[in-house]
């Protein structure tokens, strides 16, 4: 006895209405995807350009402190000359008027 087969289909066939809602669905997508990367370079664009900025920024500001610290060593050695000269004239003075006082005291006469 001869069977008789039959064939079913796995999908419905394709009408024109389904592969142009396909068509707009993979053209959405597409056009979504392109938004997605322009937005991701600009991101990118802006990221470097900032980064750029700062680095330029950074390198200002090293040099700055560069400069203001060459100052302080130039300050820190006046401050260290004018503490030895502080020193000078204080010995100096004390010197002198020691020496007068107990020059003084011992009757001896002055050296002007």
């Amino acid at each position: 006895m001869p069977t008789q087969q039959t064939v079913i289909p796995f999908a419905p066939a394709s009408t024109s209405v389904n592969a142009d809602q396909l068509d707009r669905a993979g053209q959405t997508i597409l056009q979504l995807l392109n938004k997605a990367a322009g937005v991701a370079e600009e991101n990118s664009r802006n990221a470097i350009e900032m980064a750029q900025a700062l680095s330029h920024k950074l390198r200002a500001a090293e040099g700055r402190i560069a400069e203001l610290e060459a100052q302080a060593a130039a300050y820190q050695e006046q401050a260290e000359r004018a503490e030895q000269w502080l020193h000078r004239v204080y010995k100096e003075i004390e010197d002198r008027f020691l020496r007068q006082d107990q020059n003084a005291r011992r009757g001896v006469p002055q050296r002007r």
